[in-house]
C-alpha cells in the first residue's frame, strides 16, 4: 500500500479532495437508497456495494490514466472522437424501437448489465478535441471559415446527437465549449456571433415549448416543457410536476443549520431521484446548511486546484486540456446544487462523485486522471516553440 501511494503522481491536493468526496459519498448513498431497496426487493447495502465497486474501478481509471503522458491525449482524441460519435448514434437507433422515453439515452453494457450513457464520454472527448485544436492554432490567425470543419463541425455533430434525448447535457456542453474557446484565444467576434445566434435560437425554442400544446410535442420535448413550466409558473404546475421541487424544499427546511444526523432523513422515502439528481437535498437534510456549505466549499477548492494546475502546466495544450476536462466537473456540481435549491429547472445532472454509482462516475474519474497527468511535474520539458506559447489565463486577464 505504501508503495502504491508513493507511485501516485500529480497534484496531491486533487488526489485528497477526490478521495474525500468519494469517501463521503458512501453516507448519503446508503441513506438515500432506502426507497430503491424497497421497490427492488434489495437492501441499501447492496446498492452501497455497487456504488463502492464503481468507485474502486473509477480510482483504477484515475491511476491508469494519470500515468499517461499528457501529450498522448492529442492523438487519442483523434481516434476517440469518431468512436464516441458512433456510440451516440447507436442508442438513438436502438431507442427508436425500445420501450421507455429515455431508452435512447443509454447502452446496456453486456455481461455486467450496467447502463452506459454515451453522452458522458462524448462530452469529455469533445473537450479534449477542442483543446487540441486551440493549442494547434494558438499562434495563427483564425478565420471562422477555416475553423468550421476542424472545430465547429465536430462540436455541432456531437451536441446535435446529444440534444434530442438530453437537452440539459447538450446545452451545458455547448456552453463549456464556448468558454474553453474564449480561454483559448478564439476570436471574440466569432464567439460573439455564435453566442448571439445561440441565445436567439434558444429563446425561440423555449418560447415554442411554452406555447405548444403538450399533446403536440414529440418525445422528450414534453418533459422539457413540463420542467420549464414548473420552474417559471410553479403555481400552475401539476402535482406530479411539483413533487420533486416540493420535497426538495421540505428536505432543506428539515435540515436547518446542523441537520438531523446521518441516515435520519425522512424525505428520502418520498423524494424521486433522492440517490442521484436530488441527493444534495438529502445531504442538507441530514447534515444541515453547514454540511451542504462544506460540500460546496470542497468543490470550490477543487476548482481552485484545477485553475492552479492549468496555470502551472508546461504546454498550451496541457493548460487548455485541464480547463476543458476539469471545469465541467465543478460546473455540473454547481448546476446540481442550483436545481435542488430551485435556482435552475430540473436538469437530470448527477452530483459528481457523490450521486449513486453509474458509469458517469467513470467518466469523471477519467477526467480527473487527465488533470493529474497534466499536473505531473516530471512531464517532458517542452520545446522552445511550446515555451513561447501564451498562458490562456493571462490572455483572459488581458481581455478582462
Amino acid at each position: 500500500m505504501i508503495g502504491l501511494i508513493k507511485s501516485l503522481k500529480g497534484d496531491r491536493a486533487i488526489w485528497g479532495l477526490v478521495a474525500l468526496l468519494a469517501l463521503f459519498s458512501f453516507l448519503p448513498v446508503y441513506s438515500s437508497t432506502t426507497k430503491l431497496a424497497l421497490m427492488g426487493n434489495k437492501t441499501s447495502f447492496e446498492f452501497l456495494m455497487k456504488h463502492g465497486l464503481l468507485l474502486v474501478l473509477g480510482f483504477g481509471i484515475i491511476y491508469a490514466v494519470h500515468r499517461v503522458p499528457t501529450r498522448y491525449f492529442k492523438g487519442l482524441s483523434i481516434m476517440a472522437l469518431p468512436f464516441s460519435i458512433a456510440l451516440l448514434v447507436l442508442p438513438l437507433a436502438i431507442g427508436a424501437t425500445s420501450e421507455g422515453e429515455s431508452a435512447s439515452r443509454w447502452i446496456v453494457m453486456p455481461v455486467v448489465s450496467l447502463r452506459f450513457q454515451p453522452s458522458t464520454l462524448a462530452s469529455l472527448v469533445l473537450m479534449v478535441w477542442v483543446a487540441r485544436f486551440l493549442a494547434k492554432t494558438k499562434d495563427e490567425t483564425i478565420s471562422f471559415k477555416d475553423s468550421l470543419l476542424p472545430l465547429w463541425f465536430p462540436v455541432l455533430v456531437t451536441v446535435g446527437l446529444i440534444l434530442p434525448e438530453n437537452f440539459s447535457t447538450a446545452a451545458i456542453l455547448m456552453t463549456l465549449v464556448l468558454l474553453l474557446c474564449f480561454l483559448g484565444g478564439y476570436p471574440l467576434k466569432y464567439l460573439g456571433a455564435i453566442c448571439g445566434t445561440g441565445l436567439l435560437v434558444l429563446s425561440l425554442f423555449v418560447y415554442t415549448l411554452r406555447i405548444t400544446p403538450k399533446d403536440d410535442l414529440p418525445g422528450r420535448a414534453k418533459t422539457w416543457q413540463t420542467r420549464i413550466n414548473t420552474f417559471w409558473n410553479p403555481e400552475e404546475a401539476t402535482q406530479d410536476a411539483q413533487r420533486q421541487a416540493n420535497f426538495a424544499k421540505i428536505a432543506i427546511a428539515n435540515g436547518g443549520l446542523v441537520g438531523k444526523g446521518a441516515g435520519k432523513s425522512e424525505t428520502k422515502n418520498h423524494l424521486p431521484q433522492s440517490s442521484s439528481d436530488f441527493i444534495y437535498a438529502i445531504i442538507i437534510e441530514e447534515y444541515g446548511f453547514l454540511g451542504g456549505g462544506l460540500l460546496l466549499f470542497i468543490y470550490m477548492l477543487l476548482l481552485f486546484r484545477i485553475v492552479v494546475v492549468a496555470n502551472s502546466a508546461k504546454t498550451i495544450f496541457s493548460k487548455l486540456l485541464v480547463l476543458g476536462v476539469g471545469l465541467p466537473i465543478v460546473f455540473q456540481a454547481l448546476i446540481n446544487m442550483a436545481v435542488v435549491v430551485q435556482l435552475f429547472p430540473v436538469t437530470g445532472q448527477p452530483l459528481p462523485l457523490i450521486s449513486m454509482g453509474g458509469t458517469s462516475i467513470w467518466m469523471t474519474c477519467l477526467a480527473i486522471g487527465i488533470i493529474l497527468s497534466a499536473s505531473d511535474k516530471s512531464e517532458v520539458v517542452p520545446t522552445p516553440t511550446e515555451k513561447s506559447e501564451h498562458n490562456p489565463l493571462e490572455v483572459l486577464s488581458g481581455q478582462l
